[in-house]
């Protein structure tokens, strides 16, 4: 196996034991808080630090960072470099205290932001703002684990910044069953859960920047020609890259005018969409980042073609039947791990809708991860910036559009069609702009996974039925049912690829390195 792809392994792995992790954590959740006035208080409340959590913690913030280390490290002496590192992490940790600082003294009306419907409740909108105010800390610490990952990931470090989220998840479980029987507010623990998670994940990637002897001595280097290049980049390769995260964030304000739920049900469901987004979006776009970067150094646009290339063509492969996977077990994947006394039948009808239009939008998410490194390995910030403004545009009308007839659910398929433009839009730049053309290969490989995808949706919707059923099995029952669907689904795809003559071999290493 190529290095190129043992690192998406290494990286998707520690990815996929996070989320399994994290939805153990919605599981409890679920299950001790259930669905209602103060859950969504909660999802509110952590919105905006999980929006940070995404931005800085899944590799946006590498785009701006990792193209400017990856050229000192290659043009520049090391104390240079260092300088940099120690300039950045001082500048950095100032910013973000100050950003903290007026995030806490404007809660009320950061909470009326994100929840308007809240206007008319005392209660909930007090409730909310006790929250945010405890998880608003956050930001800082998950930045500057954001800057520890991005020095490592430029290094070629990849397995403990992808390991860190796990960290947040187990503290968040333990706050749920052990704190929160001790709180007059119980869901209060949830926040104190997200603090406290801050400081452990930073803790944690302290050591492993000193071992590579890359842990920085905090100056605050507002005028370091580099932190000001990342600091100039940062704001519109954040932007250009949250398009989904941002959508999110219009989902659930928009959702605060719906019925009482809404919040949690979209919740449940995005976090079922991030499991394949986080576990191979997210890792393809983290690996291929310095490469992508150090190919634009050498100018070596035929690696950065095929790199690109290679990556979309991993997105096809495992996104396309990850989407209709899910689309047909929403019903029974969400049964099995919330239904509950807190969590009931209706709950679980609701939140599967909401999953299924996420999932038609999970190859956008996904080619998004992989595209925008195309553009911010090469510095080039504006063109991702326009068509992220207008995909939120887009985003903005559908749900506008679609929320009344649909509720939440047209809240959750505006979002998937924005991701679908975004994400053409970008492969379109990138055509046009000539440094990426698709390789050969590519109408068999569409047909290939055609065919194969189909196959494995009629097999596992034929055996899934429907989702009332369900309901009326015991838990072990549903897991036993629900991992024989998901295992005889990844058996027949396969199986259906290898009759249709695809050989893995092919798709090991990018085109130009496997003819080198």
């Amino acid at each position: 196996m190529s290095s190129l792809l043992s690192a998406v392994a290494r990286v998707g792995g520690s990815t996929l034991v996070s989320r399994l992790l994290g939805f153990a954590r919605d599981v409890v959740i679920a299950r001790v808080f259930g669905a209602d006035a103060a859950t969504d208080a909660f999802f509110v409340a952590f919105k905006v630090p999980n929006l940070m959590r995404r931005l800085f913690g899944e590799g946006a913030f590498a785009l701006a960072l990792v193209p400017v280390l990856a050229e000192y490290r290659r043009d520049k002496d090391p104390e240079t470099l260092r300088r940099l590192i120690d300039d950045l992490a001082g500048a950095l940790a100032a910013a973000l205290l100050v950003v903290t600082a007026i995030g806490l003294v404007a809660a009320p009306g950061l909470v009326l932001l994100l929840a308007p419907g809240y206007v008319d409740d005392a209660e909930q909108r007090i409730l909310t703002t006790d929250l945010v105010r405890l998880t608003l800390p956050y930001i800082w610490f998950i930045g500057l684990t954001a800057l520890a990952g991005g020095i490592l990931n430029s290094h070629y470090r990849f397995a403990v910044p992808a390991f860190t989220p796990v960290l947040l998840n187990l503290v968040l479980i333990a706050c749920a069953l052990w704190l929160a029987p001790h709180l007059d507010a119980p869901i209060t623990a949830l926040a104190i859960g997200v603090l406290i998670g801050g400081m452990v994940q930073l803790g944690f990637q302290l050591p492993f920047l000193a071992r590579l002897g890359r842990l920085p001595r905090p100056r605050l280097g507002f005028g370091h020609p580099g932190v000001r290049r990342i600091g100039r980049a940062m704001l519109p390769t954040l932007f250009g890259v949250s398009v989904a995260q941002l959508s999110l964030l219009i989902d659930t304000f928009l959702a605060s005018f719906l019925t009482t739920g809404s919040i949690s049900w979209l919740y449940y469901a995005e976090r079922l969409t991030e499991l394949p987004l986080g576990v191979l979006g997210v890792a393809f776009g983290t690996v291929i980042l310095p490469r992508l970067s150090g190919a634009r150094v050498g100018e070596s646009t035929i690696d950065f073609s095929a790199t690109l290339d290679w990556a979309l063509r991993w997105v096809l492969l495992l996104g396309l039947p990850a989407s209709v996977g899910l689309i047909s077990l929403a019903g029974p994947t969400m049964a099995t791990l919330f239904l509950s006394e807190r969590f009931g039948g209706h709950d679980v009808a609701m939140a599967a809708e909401a999953l299924a239009a996420y999932t038609l939008g999970l190859v956008g998410f996904m080619s998004i991860k992989v595209l925008a490194p195309g553009y911010f390995g090469r510095q080039e910030r504006r063109t991702p910036v326009r068509i992220a403004a207008l995909a939120l545009a887009v985003n903005l009308v559908l749900s506008l559009m679609l929320m009344w007839p649909l509720g939440h659910v047209g809240l959750a398929l505006g979002t998937a069609l924005a991701a679908v433009v975004n994400a053409v839009l970008l492969l379109y730049g990138l055509w046009r702009a000539d440094v990426y053309r698709p390789g050969p290969g590519w109408p068999r490989l569409w047909l290939q996974v055609g065919v194969a995808t189909l196959l494995m949706w009629v097999g596992i919707s034929a055996g899934a039925g429907p989702t009332a059923d369900w309901l009326d099995m015991t838990g072990g029952e549903r897991v036993l049912r629900l991992v024989g669907l998901i295992g005889a689904g990844l058996v027949g795809y396969l199986l259906v690829l290898a009759l249709l003559g695809l050989r893995p071999r092919s798709l090991m290493t990018p085109a130009s390195s496997a003819d080198a």
